[in-house]
């Protein structure tokens, strides 16, 4: 989130900052997390840029659930309708330049919204992981 939005935006540097990612990703870094309100979408296309080829070594979590009304502000409402998570998760695929995330979970819980509703197109949007759990653990 800092590399894109929260703490200076106006000083952000994406040249250093996807060469800190890359750097992480050499050092055995293999877990990334991200949501769609940093930046307004700015830090999944970042992260997306810098991984670049090497999203099968990664486990990639992204969260939804906000919705940016104003960048400047940073205004948000919370938006869990099936149709809004739908929309997010692709719009977030499409930033990351992935086909899938191992983890898709909400910002914040739309009070408007009952949870079943929420969670019922996480499901359809789900792919099976590339890899076991077991590979993931050293």
């Amino acid at each position: 989130m800092g590399m894109s939005w929260g703490y200076s935006e106006g000083t952000r540097n994406d040249k250093q900052s996807v060469a800190v990612i890359r750097k992480a990703l050499e050092l055995g870094v293999d877990f990334f997390d991200t949501a769609n309100v940093y930046g307004d979408g700015h830090n999944e296309q970042l992260l997306g840029s810098a991984l670049g080829a090497h999203s099968d070594r990664i486990v990639l979590a992204a969260k939804l659930g906000l919705v940016v009304d104003d960048l400047k502000t940073r205004a948000m409402h919370t938006d869990g309708s099936p149709k809004n998570v739908r929309a997010s998760a692709e719009a977030s695929l499409r930033r990351l330049g992935a086909d899938h995330v191992e983890l898709l979970y909400l910002h914040r819980v739309d009070k408007n919204t009952p949870l079943l509703e929420t969670w019922g197109p996480c499901g359809s949007l789900s792919k099976k992981a590339k890899r076991d759990i077991s590979d993931y653990q050293k």
